[in-house]
């Protein structure tokens, strides 16, 4: 090949016109004093475009993260729709109202006043599955727990102080013919 090939000749004219100060706007030479962007500049530059690609690469964590878990849910949920099979004791005939705590609000489950006994007593629990309160027995309440935490509504710890679940004392019980 021959010297200088495949750079442009640079044409005297283009550059300087008169040989002798630079054009507005072009870049001096490397080396030159005065640079435009000092070190601190493009350190700076630096840091920015590297906070710029972890702020990106933890938004897609966070978001991957959140499918994950969506994911998991979803799984927990359909084995708890498997498991709850045919394992609902929720009865017609209910008529008493339990009224318990579940995610920061007043919730109640109609039980017979067998039912109500065995629940105060922790023999049954309380299911929550989409949206419905389900009654079952502790040992399905348990497996259910393990499959999918955030599903179990009321667990009753007999052997609690009575202070804990003030909804348990019958002094509470809402009269059968009142309307709310």
């Amino acid at each position: 090949g021959k010297p200088g090939e495949g750079q442009r000749p640079a044409r005297d004219g283009e550059r300087r016109p008169q040989g002798k100060g630079r054009p507005a706007g072009a870049r001096p030479p490397q080396g030159a004093p005065g640079k435009p962007r000092s070190r601190e500049d493009i350190d700076l530059a630096k840091a920015y475009a590297i906070r710029a690609q972890k702020e990106k690469d933890d938004r897609i964590e966070a978001e991957r993260l959140k499918q994950e878990e969506a994911r998991l849910r979803r799984e927990a949920k359909a084995k708890l729709e498997v498991l709850l099979e045919g394992k609902s004791l929720n009865a017609e005939a209910a008529d008493i109202a339990r009224h318990f705590p579940y995610g920061g609000k007043i919730k109640r489950i109609y039980v017979t006043a067998d039912q109500l006994r065995a629940l105060n007593a922790g023999e049954l629990g309380v299911l929550q599955q989409n949206g419905r309160y389900v009654l079952v027995t502790a040992a399905v309440l348990a497996e259910a727990e393990a499959v999918f935490a955030p599903s179990v509504a009321l667990k009753v710890d007999p052997d609690a102080p009575a202070g804990e679940d003030p909804y348990a004392d019958p002094q509470y019980q809402v009269p059968d013919d009142l309307v709310w």
